[in-house]
């Protein structure tokens, strides 16, 4: 499915690919963030972190009446407070959307899958 903008010069047909990059590329800017986790990790039979072609594998998009509902598996660095890191994907996210590609989320759902331990 697509997000469809209607506009005096006709329609704009935005793929969930496309939105899940975005949303995956506003997700990994945030500090305590290492990058993206898959939704389903036993039937991607991955347990890494995602690259950013791969981003659409780690974010739902789910339409709705006037705008859309988004799912966000991250993976976050170890030591960095997870209800603040969660909450600044939520802000990115959704001003994201807005900003880049005229899109209103009306819930931004981030889903921690798990912590990785850096070693220096």
């Amino acid at each position: 499915m697509a997000v469809k903008i209607k506009t005096q010069f006709g329609t704009i047909d935005i793929d969930n690919d496309v939105i899940a990059t975005v949303v995956g590329g506003a997700a990994t800017e945030n500090f305590g963030v290492v990058g993206m986790a898959s939704r389903n990790q036993i039937r991607d039979n991955l347990n890494e972190i995602l690259r950013r072609e791969n981003y659409a594998r780690g974010v739902v998009v789910r339409q709705e009446d006037n705008g859309v509902a988004i799912d966000v598996n991250v993976i976050v660095s170890y030591g960095t407070k997870i209800s603040e890191v969660s909450r600044n994907v939520q802000a990115k996210v959704k001003y994201n959307l807005q900003n880049m590609l005229g899109v209103t989320a009306n819930s931004v759902n981030v889903i921690v899958q798990g912590v990785r331990v850096m070693n220096d």
